[in-house]
């Protein structure tokens, strides 16, 4: 493998633990401003010590995160859909390898949709994307993307999912839990992140964190379930617990607990002030 490709990807995966911490915060992109995430610099910044990257649009790298922090950035690369347009399946290229490159990048994400009217047309686009990439020296990471029409997300349409983004050539696979997980990470070459979803409560974004590791992901790329936590610090440092320190649920738990609820410290104190 490129030494400069190699060297990207080891600032995102750790290694020392072979693990990562992925924090999702590209939400925007085709849903505007989610809740928690109104002003992404004001959320973002304090999580920056605890995540291995940061996956985010050109957009608000350059405008909330401060170029001084030292976080490497994993780039969204693909949208070109809305919310409201009901064609989210229909994504192109939005951002070009020279933007990430001067964004210093250590890798770009883009979506598949396996399965969909438009499933041609974005494994193209990920193929063009992994042949800039290894001519650069940049990791590629694939997100397959499930659109509710296709309806289960089951082992046997996850695993065909994540193996053809790993045939393609792609250094990374983002995809969801399920159960049978072991078989989708089996049949996968290229090693798999599991992403957070939508918001749940603590204990169960924890055990789905556990139960990912255990079943053979590397990691997790979560974003919800920890920047719209009452307690999003002690939960991604639960979340760094369990992925790179081996920890249980009970331990991890632990560790949000003895973790300060900087959020509600700060509603607090604005409260006291008036």
């Amino acid at each position: 493998m490129d030494w400069g490709l190699q060297n990207r990807l080891s600032r995102f995966i750790s290694p020392k633990t072979g693990h990562t911490v992925m924090l999702a915060v590209d939400h925007g992109y085709f849903l505007g401003p989610t809740s928690m995430l109104e002003r992404p610099g004001e959320t973002i910044t304090p999580l920056i010590p605890y995540a291995d990257t940061i996956m985010l649009t050109r957009g608000v790298l350059r405008r909330c995160i401060d170029p001084c922090q030292e976080v490497p950035v994993v780039l969204r690369v693909s949208g070109g859909t809305s919310i409201v347009g009901g064609q989210l399946s229909n994504e192109g290229i939005m951002t070009c390898m020279d933007d990430a490159f001067r964004l210093n990048a250590c890798g770009v994400a883009l979506s598949i949709f396996v399965g969909t009217p438009h499933e041609r047309v974005t494994l193209l686009n990920m193929s063009k994307l992994v042949d800039e990439g290894e001519e650069r020296g940049m990791p590629v990471v694939a997100v397959t993307a499930v659109g509710k029409e296709l309806g289960k997300r089951d082992a046997r349409f996850l695993g065909l999912c994540c193996r053809i983004a790993a045939e393609l050539g792609v250094h990374l696979v983002k995809t969801y839990y399920c159960d049978d997980f072991e078989k989708v990470v089996d049949g996968c070459p290229a090693p798999i992140v599991v992403a957070g979803g939508p918001k749940i409560p603590e204990k169960e974004a924890l055990e789905l964190t556990y139960k990912a590791i255990q079943g053979g992901a590397i990691g997790v790329d979560m974003g919800r379930n920890i920047w719209q936590s009452d307690n999003p610090i002690g939960m991604i440092k639960a979340v760094r617990a369990i992925v790179h320190d081996g920890a249980n649920i009970r331990e991890a738990i632990t560790v949000l607990g003895s973790s300060q609820k900087g959020r509600s410290a700060k509603k607090s104190s604005k409260k006291k002030k008036k």
